[in-house]
């Protein structure tokens, strides 16, 4: 009896034991398709993202491959896939402040944080944070990341983070705008919205049907591409008119713990001094992804149960061990893990194709990824976060209980005025007292009856 309670026990904590010895050769081809599928749109999002975080382009890279392959042995849903995102690349750089050793640590200890979280099965912390609130939340950082792409897209080069800040700075420096890089990016843009739309086209031919969609879940990596080989040709005819991407250090990354101790200039920063820098990342980091990876793996469970507390295990460990490669915080991505869904993923081990391809573009293609242009990559994640602005649960959230509204637009406006670590907390706040305020003052309905002896 102890030995198949064990057992049993170590299939719920190692998924992977239970579903790989049922393992078929049609599952084999549905997750290598899936795996690449989401590969092409991986690598070019997380080149993009590194970006966002203030981070050179092959920390993204480096973010991008660990991840899936702890998946592959602790994850519970088939289809999420574990990377660089647009809002935890924000606040990375909101934190980490563009320092390559901070946002490793930071990747460290938002592991470490989760993982307490999931032995202590802390994950009712999550339901504290409404979802009027994390509608507010998405939307404001979503904003403050376009916003933020908007000097790659003009070419102009400004130093403004705060939403404030940043709308100041391009009003003082728009007449720099670079027409090249102004045409490439409406270009890109353009492009790019058309193909989102025509994968959703429906044909009757079937290989038709499959290319175009193809083409369309591509976009990303087909328009970088093309843009890429663009620039290439421009400077073997004269000049790049441009801004590139420009050299990024080529091979794997060296596998070793981060770093807990930093030296800048002719001081060293111990690890306590860097946690105080770090501050309310530590603890926010983990918090939002977490949310953003239960949600994730909620939305495609297909009705079943889900483990929230193995989730969170397994975005801890995924955390953890993507320190060892200099990977910044990374957690569930929803676009990618439906471009899985709309590939025919059939089980986790999809990843392990998606992780190879990246440590194939890590090796191989890093001489060719310095003419992919600045423009194309704030193209790719202008087009990614617009459409994670939840405009569309204004009507909902208006019909069913205005009272949601209060917290939602709170928390929209807090993080762009006051900051979004700041923001969020300010949301939570407020929904908290007007549920306690509420309940402190419940609705009593009296009725009368005549009863009659």
């Amino acid at each position: 009896m102890t030995g198949f309670s064990f057992k049993k026990l170590l299939k719920e904590k190692i998924p992977i034991l239970k579903w790989l010895p049922l393992y078929k050769t049609k599952d084999a081809l549905g997750d290598l398709v899936a795996g690449l599928t989401v590969g092409l749109t991986l690598i070019p999002q997380a080149i993009a993202y590194a970006g966002l975080a203030g981070l050179t382009p092959q920390y993204g890279l480096y973010s991008a491959f660990a991840g899936s392959f702890v998946y592959i042995i602790f994850g519970t849903c088939r289809e999420v896939n574990i990377g660089p995102t647009a809002l935890i690349s924000l606040l990375t750089y909101t934190y980490a402040r563009g320092i390559p050793d901070y946002a490793i640590l930071l990747c460290f200890l938002s592991g470490c944080v989760t993982i307490v979280f999931g032995i202590l099965r802390l994950g009712f912390l999550v339901e504290f944070v409404s979802i009027p609130v994390v509608s507010g939340f998405t939307s404001a950082a979503s904003l403050i990341i376009a916003c933020s792409q908007i000097k790659s897209l003009l070419g102009i080069k400004i130093h403004g983070e705060s939403f404030v800040e940043i709308w100041l700075e391009l009003a003082n420096n728009i007449h720099r705008t670079r027409i090249p890089d102004l045409i490439l990016s409406c270009c890109c843009i353009l492009i790019l919205l058309t193909l989102k739309k025509l994968k959703d086209i429906k044909v009757s031919n079937g290989i038709l049907r499959k290319l175009i969609w193809f083409v369309g879940t591509g976009r990303n990596a087909l328009v970088v591409i093309l843009c890429a080989v663009a620039s290439y040709v421009f400077e073997n005819h004269g000049e790049v008119p441009f801004a590139l991407t420009g050299n990024i250090d080529a091979g794997l990354p060296t596998i070793a713990p981060p770093s807990f101790s930093i030296t800048v200039g002719n001081r060293t920063e111990t690890f306590v001094e860097i946690c105080k820098n770090l501050g309310s990342g530590i603890v926010i980091v983990p918090l939002i992804s977490i949310i953003g990876n239960v949600a994730i793996a909620k939305a495609f469970s297909r009705g079943q149960s889900l483990d929230a507390t193995q989730e969170m295990l397994t975005l801890g460990l995924c955390n953890v061990a993507g320190s060892f490669f200099h990977s910044m915080p990374v957690t569930g991505s929803f676009s990618r893990s439906a471009v899985n869904n709309a590939s025919g993923v059939r089980t986790p081990l999809g990843g392990i194709y998606t992780g190879i391809l990246v440590i194939l573009a890590l090796s191989l293609l890093t001489p060719y990824f310095y003419y992919i242009p600045r423009a194309t990559l704030s193209s790719v994640i202008v087009c990614a976060v617009i459409f994670m602005i939840e405009i569309k649960m204004i009507r909902p959230l208006w019909k069913c209980s205005k009272r949601d509204l209060i917290p939602t637009f709170t928390t929209f406006f807090a993080c762009l005025f006051a900051g979004v670590e700041l923001g969020i907390l300010i949301g939570v706040a407020i929904d908290l007292a007007i549920l306690v305020y509420f309940n402190a003052r419940p609705t009593i309905y009296i009725e009368y009856r005549n009863v009659s002896t």
